[in-house]
């Protein structure tokens, strides 16, 4: 049961989609960038946390270091000095260090900008799954076009065959030459042909869409042959990822240019210490090893004074990719313009044309048989029932090039409208 259930399973587009976004590898990837910002975030956030630090160090000096006293010290003379060994060989130091930012323009800059670079992610992870939404439709509609089109290949298949045999039994009676059955047979076998090179690309189309979904390979997959042709939709222009990206960008570049200017600010901070120190002598007969507390606690002011110009610097250059950026998001506004308005021709040209090629298939299916009936009575010609067979042809391959025109202009609308989320 469970086999004959997995073997006769259509899919239609809204499932596709829905199964590519549990299974695609690139959304998972950039749900995990999404984690990784948040992440950095609470890690700018950290850094205002108390940070509390164990040293210790033990240090044997096997000769002590020299220091010079002035000799007025011990009532000698002025700008005399002697050499002076001081300390114990044995020095020992324990303590615990603690330091907490007050201020510091620099966290506080890697917190807006670890904020911003989260919204970016999310927006890269819509945008994942605005292509996803668009890679699967158009491969979706490409199987359909396709299954559509050996449909079709089979259809006229079948009228040539007929004529095959009728011609055959005509060529038994002597009352047609050998080659008019032998154009028929090419023809046939140039159906075949053409039936087998599609069925392949459609197999290739169907594996890219189980690839795009996640699915495996071998999995039975089939789709609904309801062709989504909706004459007349139109889509109201909304804010695309694309200028979405471009202002969160923006905002991005303004709060490094403030966090450059805020870092000419002072920093203020709390630390403090708390131990041990321990001195030794290891020579008789006063051996000994002591131990003293120390502690101390203070507030530290540091300001910047001069860099070498390295802020200004960085504050032009990122005034300069600010500039870039506006020129960039009128460029794509422009850009978009544009491409809907081409997308909008195309689709409404593709529409016409789909009505007419229906017309003209149903027409030329008419001619045909009526041509098939005539050449059966003796009053129409081989020549006249290929050229009717030729005119359907055509008016089937006109109907699937404006319906492949179609659904991908009505696509890339959705796409440039910011609709393709909603749709």
């Amino acid at each position: 049961i469970g086999t004959v259930s997995a073997q006769s399973k259509v899919w239609d587009l809204e499932q596709c989609i829905d199964t590519a976004l549990v299974n695609n590898k690139n959304l998972k990837i950039n749900k995990n960038n999404i984690q990784i910002n948040e992440e950095l975030n609470k890690e700018a956030w950290a850094n205002y946390l108390p940070k509390v630090n164990f040293n210790t160090d033990y240090k044997y000096y096997i000769e002590q270091p020299t220091q010079l006293v002035p000799m007025s010290m011990m009532g000698g003379p002025e700008d005399k000095f002697k050499e002076v060994q001081m300390g114990v060989p044995h020095n020992f130091t324990a303590n615990v260090q603690l330091g907490m930012p007050i201020y510091n323009s620099q966290i506080s800059g890697a917190v807006e900008k670890t904020k911003i670079a989260s919204e970016i992610a999310r927006l890269q992870y819509k945008k994942t799954e605005e292509q996803l939404y668009y890679e699967i439709s158009n491969l979706y509609y490409n199987a359909l076009v396709m299954e559509q089109q050996i449909n079709f290949i089979d259809s006229n298949l079948v009228n040539t065959e007929r004529l095959h045999k009728n011609m055959q039994l005509l060529h038994s009676q002597l009352m047609v030459k050998g080659t008019d059955v032998d154009k028929i047979a090419l023809q046939i076998s140039q159906l075949k042909t053409q039936r087998d090179v599609v069925k392949g690309k459609h197999i290739q189309v169907i594996n890219a869409l189980k690839f795009s979904m996640g699915i495996s390979p071998e999995e039975p997959f089939s789709i609904k042959p309801e062709i989504p042709y909706q004459n007349g939709a139109e889509y109201m222009l909304t804010s695309t990822l694309d200028m979405q990206l471009i202002d969160t960008q923006n905002k991005l570049l303004n709060s490094e240019v403030l966090s450059l200017k805020k870092s000419r600010l002072p920093s203020v901070s709390l630390f403090g210490s708390y131990g041990l120190l321990g001195y030794g002598y290891d020579k008789k007969p006063n051996e000994f090893f002591d131990f003293y507390n120390m502690g101390v606690a203070g507030i530290q002011l540091s300001v910047p004074l001069f860099n070498g110009t390295v802020t200004q610097r960085k504050i032009k250059q990122k005034n300069l990719e600010i500039e870039n950026n506006k020129i960039q998001r009128d460029l794509i506004n422009e850009q978009n313009a544009m491409q809907i308005e081409n997308a909008r021709n195309t689709k409404f040209t593709a529409s016409q044309s789909i009505d007419n090629t229906t017309k003209q298939i149903e027409l030329s299916k008419k001619v045909y048989n009526q041509t098939m009936l005539q050449q059966k009575e003796g009053t129409a010609s081989l020549t006249d029932v290929l050229m009717a067979d030729n005119s359907l042809r055509e008016a089937q391959q006109s109907y699937l090039t404006a319906l492949v025109d179609y659904l991908k202009a009505d696509l890339e609308i959705k796409k440039l409208t910011g609709n393709i989320l909603n749709n």
